[in-house]
């Protein structure tokens, strides 16, 4: 079994920001030596990763089942404490991820254009690494193996801040990560994990401008708007999921009844699970009955034209057009057209993900060109809005910006480029 600390690694002598700033200096130089790492060796210490993660599940879980413990004496609700949890299926499901992660192409030097100029000068725009990110997050420890993986592959260091919550089990997945490193030839600070559940450490890594070059938050609006508000580095924000499901009229009934269930209840604590509905009123008495039965173990909340369809429907407020949830809960928006409905989901939205079912092919593209999130579905559940099921492998976020990356945030994300630019001599006049 690998070793962990047991407690936190921040020496009581130092100060916070000195923490902040000596994890920074490690992982400058991790990096560069990242940078120049081959993909072979990149590879070799995500499947040694992988293969520790298996063989530490049992140390793995029983540190989980001590954060879990502590959250569940303070009264958090189901969905949160279904993030923290961690199961030999999920425990899989990382090493899996890892592995997955490692068939992927190498992103680094990419070619990603070429330019061959009149005077004889060959440019080229090629794939480089971010080189220092910072990651924080909330709760769900597998977001530290996923982000470890990412970064390791696409040429970054990283260093980790997960939520306090989550500290036993962090540990033991970092500790399995730079086992991995080791295994390979890399530096071990090319994945760190920020040891304390000292608030101020947060603050003081968005203050870190000489060493981190982004900072990507995952979690709640809390603390993505703490992120932006105080960071002094690049951020790449990932927005609350208030994801909404339009059932238009010429929607297939039996099909949308099924996708609407799976878009809410398949993992109702994920951010691309559905909070809001949207259904045509001319539908809604045929449709929202047959969906009330087949989310019996679903609160469901709605205007008054819903509420009079069912009587399983509860009364919606105004403030429940903008929650996301992250419950077994679902809000429902009767509208009469879809022009209605693009403007009801255009002014509610949260810019992640956003869906219609609708047999009716101009319809969806219209809903699909006019929505303007992140990600737009059709035909399906809005809980496919990962970076696995993306073919990423994994992914780091779900950005919800429209600058540098946007949608699932996966290896070629978190690449940068440079201009490399050949000649024979040439001199400008």
């Amino acid at each position: 079994m690998i070793a962990t600390h047991k407690k936190s690694t921040m020496n009581n002598t130092i100060n916070t920001e000195d923490y902040i700033n000596c994890l920074g200096q490690n992982a400058r130089l991790a990096a560069k030596a990242l940078a120049s790492a081959t993909t072979a060796q990149k590879n070799q210490a995500l499947i040694a990763a992988a293969l520790a993660l298996r063989a530490n599940k049992a140390a793995l879980l029983a540190e989980n089942s001590e954060d879990v413990n502590g959250v569940q004496k303070s009264g958090k609700p189901a969905a949160f404490i279904d993030r923290l949890l961690l199961t030999d299926e999920r425990v899989e499901a990382m090493a899996s991820a890892l592995e997955t992660i490692a068939a992927l192409p190498d992103p680094v030097g990419r070619r990603l254009a070429q330019f061959d100029r009149p005077n004889g000068l060959v440019i080229q725009r090629v794939a480089c690494p971010l080189g220092v990110i910072a990651m924080i997050y909330e709760s769900r420890p597998n977001v530290g193996a996923d982000a470890g993986a990412l970064c390791l592959k696409s040429g970054n260091a990283v260093i980790l801040r997960g939520g306090s919550e989550s500290l036993r089990s962090t540990r033991l997945i970092v500790a399995c990560l730079v086992k991995g490193l080791k295994t390979a030839g890399l530096p071990e600070h090319c994945v760190q994990l920020v040891d304390t559940v000292d608030r101020a450490a947060v603050a003081a890594l968005l203050r870190c401008t000489a060493y981190v070059d982004l900072a990507i938050p995952r979690g709640g609006r809390g603390l993505v708007e703490l992120v932006r508000d105080e960071a002094r580095v690049p951020t790449l924000l990932h927005l609350d999921g208030n994801c909404h499901t339009y059932v238009h009229c010429d929607a297939d009934l039996n099909k949308a009844v099924d996708i609407v269930r799976n878009a809410k209840m398949r993992r109702t604590g994920v951010c691309g699970a559905t909070e809001s509905l949207v259904v045509d009123a001319a539908i809604a008495p045929r449709f929202l009955p047959q969906l009330v039965a087949a989310l019996n173990d679903c609160e469901i909340r709605g205007d008054e034209i819903a509420q009079r369809c069912d009587s399983g429907i509860k009364a919606a407020t105004e403030l429940d057009w903008d929650t996301e949830y992250l419950d077994a809960i679902l809000s429902v928006k009767t509208v009469e057209n879809l022009s209605e409905a693009l403007a009801f989901v255009d002014c509610h939205s949260s810019r992640h993900t956003d869906a219609i079912i609708t047999e009716n092919i101009d319809a969806a593209e219209e809903f699909m060109q006019k929505i303007d999130s992140a990600v737009v579905m059709h035909n399906t559940s809005t809980q496919f809005s990962d970076g696995g099921e993306f073919g990423m492998g994994a992914e780091i976020g779900i950005a919800t910006g429209k600058m540098h990356a946007r949608g699932p945030v996966g290896l070629e994300q978190l690449t940068s480029f440079k201009y490399r630019v050949a000649g024979t001599g040439q001199v400008r006049a």
